[in-house]
């Protein structure tokens, strides 16, 4: 395969969609966007505010509105967490167990889905929905668990090319 214009990388919170995604698009000469910073950049408020007052749907609208418009861009490595980017990039799922998500997510960023309730519980059932749907549209499937970010960014670099 050519080296495709675009990455998209989708998957649970927690698969290492940023970290790996930074080290990939050095790898492979490309710029590196997250679809939550930029988000968070643009709104000067960081995503937890954003859930808090205008809830999930609210976060989702302004999601889906701001990776339409990163996606039309060119030459660029794009974390996301789900969306229809097949049309315009090489898409790459990657995936985590509900255990690694749980080790993962426990120390960074504030993760607004998981502030309520049992956590596990959370990520079992968003798996269970997300899991097919990250599948349906992924151009490639890598495993997340145990590995190194390099690692796992050198084969994804060197499986795109």
């Amino acid at each position: 395969m050519a080296n495709p214009k675009n990455v998209f990388l989708i998957g649970p919170m927690g698969a290492g969609k940023s970290a790996v995604g930074r080290h990939l698009a050095r790898l492979m000469h490309l710029d590196f966007v997250d679809s939550d910073e930029e988000i968070e950049n643009r709104t000067g408020v960081d995503i937890s505010f954003i859930f808090e007052k205008e809830g999930e749907e609210g976060f989702r609208k302004r999601e889906v509105k701001m990776i339409d418009e990163l996606s039309q861009m060119q030459g660029i490595v794009l974390a996301d967490s789900r969306s229809r980017l097949g049309a315009r990039g090489f898409v790459v799922y990657l995936h985590t167990t509900v255990q690694q998500q749980l080790d993962r997510t426990q120390r960074g960023r504030k993760r607004p889905l998981l502030e309520d309730g049992d956590q596990k519980s959370v990520l079992e059932a968003l798996m269970e929905v997300r899991d097919p749907l990250y599948r349906e549209i992924a151009d490639l499937t890598t495993e997340t668990d145990g590995r190194r970010v390099q690692a796992v960014a050198r084969d994804l670099a060197d499986a795109i090319k």
